[in-house]
Parts: structure tokens; C-alpha cells; sequence
């Protein structure tokens, strides 16, 4: 409550007046005490924050340690980087209201006690002192005789003097009590708002920060839902198996161990055995054995190098040793040096010796043929599709993918808001998105946008070819035509998000703003890409011949033993045994063909294909009817994405089929154009891979014809049906067989494999063989990367009289 002493009542010095005083006085006293109060309260509070700071800096440097300690979780070790970021942000946020609290509560305040209370007080002492002086000038004047004049006319001047004195000081007393009351109220009230708007600040940063982050959540709150019940599963599947193993009978385990010349990794066998030192002390060391690559050798530890003890099997012998003490031993002989070992069971010593010998007669049947033999090396050996050498680029992921699309020009900002460093993108467009149009473009559906993370995703590499060849400014120039013309305002970074919603859905739901073209300008486009194809096809036509690569090879250790695929040029005749062991066990409607493939001379092409070279096939007819269909069509044979992304935002049907022309489909045209790229960019706009034309052949089976590598393990990769048959009962892996195409025939019965496996484990299978996981991705990078290494069906083509 505001007291205010009035200046004429202060002049009377009545009891109303001194009332007065005594209450403020009183009432500024308890406000002394008060302050002092919330000052210690608030330094209280600061240290309190700042240990909390403290305790929270620890906590989050704990979970950034649990992020690099998780790095072979790409997942975790994302997230919860991610989160010590965010959380780091929020302790800086919580430092800055600690410090506005410091200077609005605890300075202020302090300086306002010190400052206007320390003169408050000081005026009091003067008053008290002059009121005494004035209530004792009053009693000497009262007390003053009459009949002496000397006395009287000094006690009527002392107290003139001390009125006129006393009249100054309680002025000034009393301005100085309104003023402070006066200042009291703006004082406190200015502490107080400023920290309750440094409050209003740290929770509005909070939110923003949260705001960002809640999609990351959102997505990591749907994969561990997914996760929960896989962990279920998993842990019902192991306990299963924990459950059947226990119910098995151990006693005869020793005959467990078993010599397996073919085994996937290389390894013929392996386990534990004693081995005698060589020392003068003879100690037996425990270690674990095997043999690999016509050697026996041994480790320590798992990351230890192997110790080679016999360099050469066939230069060996093996055989008991009854002499010793210890039971079970046998011995390995080679012209430099013997060594002693002992299994732990007479049957584990009798397989280790039966081994040995069957790795000497191994080795002398194969020493003739060592040229043409499978690699049977460990899984540590090299190998790989790469015929030269060079190391394979994998899929991206992070920053490697990141700055491979943010270099394309518009692409490093946001393609809908201007936001820069966009870390989202959309696939089926091609654009890169901030964090909240990234949100919006999903609500959208996916029939709309499909969106990634260019840091959390991993990447496939014709996927980023096809954001490098599109990106912002290309599709905005596109989707934004006419917005100026209609004046549209586009959204800035920090818009509301149901504004940017808005205009995303006018943008590429409606899309209001994209230019129609004239029925002259579309049949001039169509012409034009028409024309743009012809020229494609008569470069390929006159590029000079070049001697085909070597055929990659399948990788030692895989789950199919000794896969082996030779170059094209020289045929399925002159690929490895086990290579042809894998095509002919595989089961096919086609073992005839496959024999007479196997057979033929090794460069024999069967006159009954069509022509693999797209320019021999595609011309251009004057159309009843301009279609934005027609245009896809084109474009797509022309590999003209920019005019593809133009003709889907015009409304194309993306499986619209020509039915002047054999009924083909623009992702068929894709195939007959030879990019990669374009037929990705269809298949993420939902292009139908099964889709046939009026012969019954769908784009695999083009593709399978024009020996095209990289689509083939692409439409297999996107679930293309390999059974299907033409009009005249071919599959596709009946063409690529008498094509003598040795890449896609491996790639088509790798498929065939990897699909029977999965029906086999049943219907939670995902994945399937590995071996088919490591070959499909390293023909997908070899495609993208080195197209030139799968290109020996057009290069013999070209070579052709």
C-alpha cells in the first residue's frame, strides 16, 4: 500500500503528522527486512541453478560418451547426439535466466536497499535529532519568567531558530518519504517483470528447441515401437532355441567335428587343440586350430594374425604319437620342423588326423589346376564384384550425403521456406527440406512426398544420383511457375506452420501454381524429346568399340559355396565349376536352354532376340492425341528428368501406356533410354515394375534383353517378377541364358535363391541370404559408380558386323 505524507500537515508538526511518520517508518523498516530476505533467497537460488548447471553438464557429457561408445549403431549413436545437443542448448538457456536473474532480483534490489533506504535512514537521524532540538527549544520558552526580558527574548530566538530549522529537515524528511515510496513501487515492480520476461524467454527457446527436435522424436518413438516388438520376438526365438539346445544329447558331442573341404568361409576345420612349445620347457598351450588355404595354422585370441605352423600341407605327414605321457596326441611332420598336439577325446584326435589327411590328398588333386580352382580363402581374404581393385563406394550416410546434395544449386536451402541447411529431403521430388516442411510433406501422404533424413537415412547411390540431377531450383521452377503471376507469397523461416502448411498443399497438392501448357507448346515438347532421343541413340550408335572388362567376382565366404561368373565375352563355358554347379541345382523351367547356353561357342548370340540397341526400335509416329503421358513417355526414353518432373506435375499418369506403340509404358521407355536414374525416379513415383506391354514383356524382361545390369539388379531389388513369361513363354532368365549374359543370369538365380531361402525361414523373414544382400549391392554401386564395367552386352553389340 502507497503511504504518502502530506507537506502542509508536516508544517504543524500535529499528532496526525507523527502518526504518520511512526507507520512509514515501520513500514519501511519491514520492507528492509523483506529485500534483504529476497536478495539472500535469490543468490540462494542462483547457486542452487548453477550447481544444477553443473550436475546437468556432467550428465549430458554421460550421454554424449554413450553416443561414441554406440557408433556402430548408426541410430543411437545419431540420437543421442542429437539429444546432448539439445540438452546442452537448454543448460545455456538455463545460464542466461540464472544471470538475468543475478542482475534483475539480486543487484538491483541490492542497490536500491543500499542506495534510497541508507538516505532514508539518514534523513530519520536528522529529524529525530531537530524534533528533540524543537521540543526542548518549546519547554525553555515555556519556562522563561516575565520580569526577565534577557531570558525571554533568548528562549523566543532559540526557538524561532529551531522552528525555522526543524520547518527545512521535516521537508525534506518528508519529500524523501515520497520519494522513496514512489520509488519503491517502479523498483520493484522493474526487478520482478525483468525476470519474469527472462522466465517468458528460456521457455519460449525451450519450446523452439523441442519444436525442432519433436519430429526426430516422433520417428524414434515409431521405430521403437517397432523395436519392442522385435526385441519380443527375438527373445521368444531364443528362448526357443536356448530350450531345444538344452533338450539335445552332449554325451557324443566330440563327433560334432566334421571336415568340410567346401565350407562357405574357406575353412575346412577348426577347434580347440594343445600344442606342445618348442622351448627347452616343452609347455602345452591351449589354442584354437584350423585349416585354411592347404595350411594349418593357429591364434591366441580372434584379433590375433593367424601362426602359420605347416606352410604347405602336401609337403606333410600326420600321425599318432603313443610314446608321451599325455593321451590323445598327434603329431604333424613337415620336412623343416614337426609339432606336437593333443585333442581333448580319442574321436576329436581321429578327426583332427583324418582332416589333415584329407587336406594333403585335397591339395595334390588341385595342385594341376590351381588356376581354375574356387577360392577357398577365409572370410578375411579379399574379394569382391570390383574387377579393378579400386575400393567400392558404399551407401551414404551423414555428412557424405549431406554435402553430396546441398552442392546443387538451391538445394541449400529450403525448397518451400528459404530455411537454410535443410537436413530432410524429399526422394520422389528431388528437394531438400527444413525440419518443419519436412513434417508437413509427410502429412501429405507418400503418394505426394516421400521423405528422408539426408544425417539419419542411409543412402543408395542411384537414389542420391537422382537428387543431384533434380533439386530445388529445377522443381521450383516447375512448381512455382505462375506463384508471382497469382501473387502468392512464398513462406519465409519462422512463418506459422499452418501458413507453410497452406501453401505446401496449394504448392504440390493442387498445384496452383504450376504453368498449363498450350496444346502447341506440349506437341512441340513431345517432338522435341522425340528428336532428343533419336540423337542419344545415334551417339551410342557410333561409339567407338572398347574390349569388355573382366566380370566380377562373387566374394569368398558367402553362403553359396564356390560362386564363380565369368566376363560375357567368354561365355557360361569357361565360368567355374562351382559357379556352374549353383545355375544348373538352382531349380528352372529352363535346364535345356542353361545346357545349350553352357555349351555354345562362347561369343554365340541367337538371331530370335530383338535388336539390344534402343535406337533400332524407337521411332517417332505422329500421335492421334498430345498427352502429358506422351510427354513422360518421351522424356523418359530421352532421360530427361527435368521434362519427366514437368509432365507428372502436369498430371501424367506415371504407368500411362502408349497404345500405339505395343502398349509400352514410360518406365519401359526408361529401360530402352539406358539411365539408371530414370527408372528410379519413376519407381518412386509409384511406376508399376510388373507392368507388361502388348508382347507380355515388362521392364525387367527389356531390360534383360538390351543387357542392361544395373536396371535388372534395380527392378529385382523393387520386387519385379522374374516368372513372368512373354508371349513366347521366355522369362527373363531364359533370354539372359541364351544371351550367354553372365551377370544377369547370376544376379536373376541369385534373386530365385534369395527368394526360396526367405519362404523357407518363413513369413518374419526379411532379409534373406547375405551372399545375395553383399552381390546386389555391389552390382548396384558398380552401376551407379562404373557403369562401363556392366556394359559388355552393348559393347559386343556395338562390335557386331
Amino acid at each position: 500500500m502507497k503511504i504518502t505524507v502530506d507537506f502542509e500537515e508536516c508544517l504543524k508538526d500535529s499528532p496526525r503528522f507523527r502518526a504518520t511518520i511512526e507507520e512509514v517508518e515501520g513500514d519501511v523498516c519491514e520492507l528492509e527486512s523483506k529485500l534483504d530476505k529476497l536478495v539472500k533467497l535469490c543468490i540462494g537460488m542462483i547457486d542452487a541453478g548453477k550447481a544444477y548447471n553443473a550436475a546437468n553438464r556432467q550428465f549430458v557429457n554421460g550421454i554424449r560418451e554413450l553416443a561414441q561408445q554406440s557408433t556402430k549403431d548408426e541410430v543411437i549413436e545419431s540420437s543421442l547426439t542429437k539429444f546432448a545437443e539439445s540438452l546442452q542448448e537448454m543448460i545455456n538457456y538455463h545460464t542466461i535466466l540464472f544471470d538475468q536473474a543475478q542482475r534483475s532480483i539480486k543487484t538491483q534490489l541490492q542497490t536500491f536497499v543500499k542506495d534510497d533506504l541508507r538516505k532514508f535512514k539518514e534523513a530519520k537521524k536528522q529529524f529525530d535529532k531537530v524534533s528533540e532540538e524543537k521540543e526542548a527549544a518549546l519547554i525553555k520558552n515555556a519556562q522563561a519568567p516575565r520580569n526577565k526580558q534577557h531570558e525571554v527574548e533568548e528562549a523566543t530566538n532559540i526557538l524561532t531558530a529551531t522552528r525555522k530549522c526543524f520547518r527545512h529537515i521535516v521537508l525534506d524528511y518528508v519529500l524523501q518519504i515520497n520519494v522513496l515510496q514512489s520509488k519503491r513501487r517502479s523498483e520493484i515492480l522493474k526487478s520482478m517483470l525483468s525476470f519474469m520476461y527472462a522466465h517468458l524467454t528460456f521457455f519460449h527457446q525451450g519450446y523452439d528447441l523441442f519444436s525442432e527436435l519433436q519430429p526426430l522424436m516422433k520417428q524414434l518413438g515409431g521405430q521403437l515401437d517397432q523395436l519392442v516388438v522385435d526385441a519380443a520376438k527375438e527373445k521368444r526365438d531364443m528362448e526357443q532355441k536356448h530350450s531345444t539346445i538344452q533338450q539335445k544329447d552332449f554325451s557324443n558331442d566330440d563327433t560334432k567335428l566334421e571336415y568340410n573341404v567346401d565350407a562357405d568361409n574357406g575353412i575346412a576345420m577348426e577347434g580347440y587343440l594343445f600344442k606342445r612349445a618348442s622351448n627347452a620347457f616343452k609347455t602345452w598351450n591351449r589354442r584354437w586350430f584350423s585349416i585354411q588355404n592347404n595350411q594349418l595354422v593357429y591364434q591366441k585370441k580372434f584379433k590375433d594374425n593367424p601362426t602359420v605352423v605347416v606352410e604347405d600341407l602336401r609337403l606333410c605327414t600326420v600321425k599318432h604319437c603313443e610314446d608321451i605321457e599325455r593321451r590323445f596326441c598327434f603329431e604333424v611332420v613337415s620336412p623343416t620342423k614337426s609339432c606336437m598336439m593333443q585333442a581333448d577325446s580319442e574321436k576329436l584326435r581321429q578327426a583332427w588326423i583324418k582332416a589333415v589327411q584329407n587336406s594333403i590328398a585335397t591339395a595334390f588333386r588341385d595342385k594341376g589346376d590351381d588356376s581354375e580352382k574356387l577360392d577357398r580363402k577365409s572370410s578375411t581374404s579379399t574379394g569382391s564384384l570390383d574387377s579393378g581393385g579400386e575400393p567400392k563406394e558404399r551407401s551414404l550416410k551423414g555428412e557424405s550425403a549431406l554435402q553430396k546434395v546441398l552442392v546443387i544449386p538451391g538445394n541449400a536451402c529450403c525448397c518451400d521456406c528459404g530455411q537454410p541447411d535443410p537436413r530432410w529431403a524429399s526422394i520422389n521430388l528431388g528437394i531438400t527440406l527444413c525440419i518443419q516442411c519436412s513434417g508437413i510433406h509427410r502429412s501429405l501422404g507418400v503418394h505426394f512426398s516421400k521423405v528422408r533424413s539426408l544425417t539419419l537415412d542411409t543412402w543408395e547411390p542411384e537414389l542420391l544420383k537422382l537428387m543431384c540431377e533434380l533439386g530445388n531450383k529445377v522443381i521450383n521452377q516447375i512448381y512455382e511457375a505462375r506463384r508471382e503471376e497469382l501473387g502468392a507469397r512464398k513462406p519465409n523461416p519462422g512463418d506459422p506452420r499452418h501458413e507453410v502448411e497452406a501453401y505446401i498443399k496449394a504448392k504440390y497438392v493442387d498445384r496452383r501454381f504450376v504453368r498449363r501448357p498450350s496444346d502447341e507448346e506440349l506437341r512441340n515438347k513431345v517432338i522435341s524429346l522425340s528428336k532428343q532421343e533419336k540423337r542419344l541413340s545415334s551417339s551410342i550408335e557410333h561409339l567407338p568399340p572398347r574390349p569388355p572388362p573382366p566380370t566380377p567376382k562373387l566374394r569368398p565366404g558367402s553362403n553359396v559355396s564356390g560362386q564363380s561368373v565369368k566376363s560375357a565375352d567368354s561365355g557360361i563355358q569357361n565360368s567355374a565349376d562351382g559357379s556352374r554347379e549353383m545355375l544348373a541345382n538352382t531349380p528352372s523351367n529352363n535346364s535345356l536352354a542353361d545346357a545349350e547356353a553352357a555349351e555354345s561357342p562362347p561369343m554365340a548370340m541367337p538371331a530370335t532376340l530383338p535388336p539390344p540397341s534402343p535406337c533400332k526400335e524407337m521411332v517417332f509416329y505422329e500421335p492421334k492425341e498430345y498427352s502429358q503421358g506422351l510427354q513422360l513417355y518421351w522424356a523418359s526414353c530421352a532421360r530427361s528428368l527435368p521434362d519427366m518432373a514437368e509432365a507428372l506435375a502436369h498430371g501424367a499418369e506415371v504407368n500411362w501406356v502408349n497404345t500405339e506403340e505395343d502398349k509400352r509404358t514410360p518406365l519401359i521407355m526408361a529401360v530402352q533410354g539406358g539411365s539408371l536414374v530414370t527408372c528410379e525416379f519413376l519407381l518412386q513415383n509409384a511406376a508399376n515394375v510388373n507392368q507388361q506391354d502388348a508382347q507380355g514383356r515388362g521392364p525387367l524382361h527389356h531390360a534383360t534383353m538390351l543387357g542392361h545390369t544395373g536396371q535388372v539388379c534395380l527392378f529385382l531389388k523393387r520386387g519385379a517378377n522374374q516368372n513372368a513369361a512373354d508371349i513366347d513363354e521366355k522369362t527373363p532368365l531364359s533370354i539372359a541364358v541364351e544371351a550367354a549374359n553372365a551377370d544377369i543370369v547370376t544376379l536373376l538365380r541369385l534373386a530365385k535363391m534369395n527368394e526360396e531361402m526367405r519362404e523357407a525361414e518363413g513369413p518374419y523373414s526379411q532379409s534373406g541370404d547375405e551372399t545375395y544382400q553383399d552381390i546386389f549391392q555391389d552390382f548396384t554401386h558398380m552401376a551407379s559408380n562404373d557403369p562401363d564395367k556392366l556394359n559388355r552386352y552393348q559393347q559386343y553389340d556395338l562390335q557386331r558386323p
